[in-house]
Order: C-alpha cells, then structure tokens, then sequence
C-alpha cells in the first residue's frame, strides 16, 4: 500500500517565503490548558493579514455526552467560518501555530477532508517565522468574505466508535497518537480514564517534529512510521482527535493520504466504559 512520498513543497512552506507568497493566511495559535491564550497573542502580534480561527469555536462542533471533547463541527457551519476569511475552495491558504503543528495540521485536514484545495503550514510554525526578524501587527484584518461553497454533508475518512469496533476485526492498524506515558496509562491530565484502545499502536505526534518545531524529512518519517506504512487500513486517533491530525499530515508526507481519522479518539471510546 505504500505509495511515492510527496515532495515537501507541496504541503509546507518555509518561513522565509511566506511574505512574498499570494495567500490567506490563518493563525490557529491555542493552548489546551487555557483556551483563551490563542486569541490573546494573536491579538499581541501575528503575521500581518492573517485571520485568527479558534480551535473550540471555529474547528469544533458542540460537545455531548459521547463524541469526544473536540467533536468536528458540521461542514456547512465551518465551510461558512472559511468563508469569512475568504476562503473558498481553491483558495491558497498559509497556516501556522505555535505548538509543534498540532492546530494548523488540524485545519489542514479539515480542509482537505472537504475537498478544498489543501493549504500548506509554516514549517516550524510562527516562532520559525519571527526568527527571521519580522515584525508582527496587531490590527485586526478587514474580513475578505466570499460566497459559502458547497461542501459534503460529513467530513471523508473518518470513523465513529461503531466504525471503529468493527474495523477491529479487519485488517487494521490502530495508531495511538498521544504521548508514551498517557497511551500506558502511567498518567493521564485530561480525560477521566486512563490507557488505551486494545491493539493500539504508539507513535506520539510530538515525534513527527524536531526541537525546532519542523517536519522530519521524508527518509525519517518512513523510519518512524516502519512497517506501518504497509498497513492496508491505518486508523489514527489521540485525545480529542487534534494532534492525531499532526500523524495524519506525517503518512500523508509518506505517501498514505488515505489514513482514517477517529474524531472522537480516546475521550469517546472512554466514554463508553
């Protein structure tokens, strides 16, 4: 099932190219642990033009009883929140954070699961981008809206709990994105159960980035992901099914794009036992 890795360029962009690069920017900058932070240092400074999207009111649907503690929202409601960016489907869009990647990939599979042009992520995200000696602002962008697209009723390859349980008597390889620690139930800081989904895999999505917050090469990403790249179903799934999407933007640089994602992850399949 492996198949030609794609080049680099085509999913990420270096920092030093995006001043001069024709497209909508979007700051996904966030922090779990205070879901007001985001929006506050964008306000303190972002890259100039950009538009600011917040991962619980704009890249999560309503949360209840299961689905998980960032279920998707529904694709008209956030193909409307694009288009007030101006964002319709074959825009170019740039987008970046500060957290290894872990919201900007977020909205980088949403977008492609609803068949918009795929943006690209700063590579190293925005601390990569002030290194360079640019100069943030702190106005907010004039909005750019642009007509609503028609967009699927459900986001592609995605799996519910339901999905998941009968894929397990498949051929299936199960990913567990979350960090070591959490995927043994040694510790865990934000759901109410600790462990595991039986048969999961480990690959923690802080390891598809180096110190430096960038993308591994493509050699390194195959060696990370091994053998697992010749899976005939993969299935990703972390907390929320947020960072999962960091490993999901990783098979894709390895040539799998056809990874299915477990939206409601670990805080759904926990909140059945």
């Amino acid at each position: 099932m492996l198949k030609t890795p794609y080049l680099e360029s085509n999913f990420l962009i270096e920092a030093e190219d995006v001043n001069c690069a024709k497209s909508i920017l979007i700051d996904a900058r966030f922090s779990l642990s205070d879901p007001d932070l985001g929006r506050q240092r964008y306000e303190a400074g972002h890259i100039p033009g950009a538009f600011y999207l917040h991962l619980e009111k704009d890249l999560s649907g309503f949360k209840a009883q299961h689905g998980g503690r960032h279920p998707l929202p529904d694709p008209k409601t956030f193909a409307t929140c694009l288009a007030r960016c101006g964002i319709s489907k074959n825009s170019q869009v740039i987008i970046y954070d500060d957290f290894r990647m872990a919201f900007a990939s977020r909205l980088w599979w949403m977008m492609k699961s609803l068949d918009y042009l795929p943006p690209k992520i700063i590579n190293g995200g925005y601390k990569a981008w002030l290194a360079l000696g640019n100069t943030p602002e702190n106005t907010f962008t004039p909005s750019l809206s642009c007509e609503i697209p028609q967009v699927p009723k459900e986001f592609r390859n995605t799996c519910d709990i339901d999905m998941l349980r009968d894929l397990q008597s498949k051929n299936l390889t199960l990913v567990d994105s979350r960090e070591h620690n959490r995927y043994l139930g040694l510790e865990e800081p934000i759901d109410p159960v600790a462990g595991h989904i039986p048969g999961a895999l480990n690959r923690p999505w802080v390891s598809a980035t180096d110190d430096s917050e960038k993308l591994l090469s493509n050699d390194m990403q195959s060696q990370r992901w091994g053998d697992i790249l010749e899976s005939e179903k993969i299935v990703v799934y972390c907390g929320s099914g947020v960072t999962a999407c960091v490993n999901l933007f990783s098979l894709h640089a390895c040539g799998r794009d056809d990874a299915i994602l477990y939206p409601g992850s670990w805080s759904d399949w926990c909140s059945y036992l």
